[in-house]
């Protein structure tokens, strides 16, 4: 049996909430994608991480359905467990650092995939909202103090195929994909590009994420992480 962690990434407060991640810290058990894709499927996770050299940072991260080249909480996860300064993944190199009770990366929102920002009036607006139908991936969003920089948050990755928990996205999710992704550090960072400004955002049930923009695009995604098993 292929052994492997789980991590819970952006936390809130109290270590509570986070979402679900799978490391697989050995990925030459594992070597090839068709492999990788088969076990990331199995486990269920919204992300499950291949480390391919724990010195170096390398890693490879799979959905129950696909492989991404960056993504937010897997990298926030990884770069905490593994303790390095930077990860390398076939997006790029992703600088990494540890601030007391945060693990940061930092980031460019050009690797992110296209998502739909959909800002709505009340963080109350955010909290009543369905999962809406199989296709567009929404970030939806609405301020709680924006002279603050807080924001209530919520994901939906459009990939609803199947039974899953459609809070938790983890061990519950099938196969299909995730109704909600309870933290999305990726989506957390292209919304922190859009309004230029660092955020402090409430996600899902209760996970919490820290961005802050930096100089010549980058962007820094941070959050608490906590070793589940």
């Amino acid at each position: 049996m292929t052994a492997y962690d789980v991590l819970r990434v952006f936390c809130g407060p109290r270590g509570g909430y986070g979402n679900e991640l799978g490391v697989v810290r050995d990925g030459s058990v594992l070597p090839g994608p068709d492999e990788r894709q088969e076990f990331a499927a199995e486990l269920g996770f919204s992300e499950t991480v291949f480390v391919d050299d724990p010195e170096r940072g390398v890693i490879d991260i799979y959905t129950p359905t696909t492989r991404l080249p960056f993504a937010g909480h897997p990298c926030v996860g990884a770069a905490w467990l593994l303790d390095v300064p930077e990860l390398v993944t076939p997006a790029g190199v992703v600088g990494a650092r540890q601030d007391g009770e945060f693990c940061w990366i930092e980031a460019r929102a050009e690797w992110v995939p296209p998502r739909t920002l959909r800002q709505y009036a009340t963080a109350a607006e955010v909290d009543e909202l369905p999962v809406p139908p199989k296709g567009e991936w929404i970030y939806a969003w609405a301020w709680l103090d924006e002279p603050a920089g807080r924001i209530r948050a919520r994901a939906f990755p459009g990939r609803t195929e199947g039974r899953g928990d459609s809070r938790s996205g983890g061990a519950g999710a099938c196969a299909g994909g995730i109704d909600e992704d309870e933290a999305t550090g990726a989506a957390a960072l292209l919304l922190t590009d859009r309004l230029g400004r660092a955020l402090n955002i409430t996600q899902g049930a209760g996970s919490q994420i820290l961005t802050a923009p930096q100089p010549e695009g980058w962007t820094e995604v941070g959050g608490r992480v906590r070793l589940e098993r």
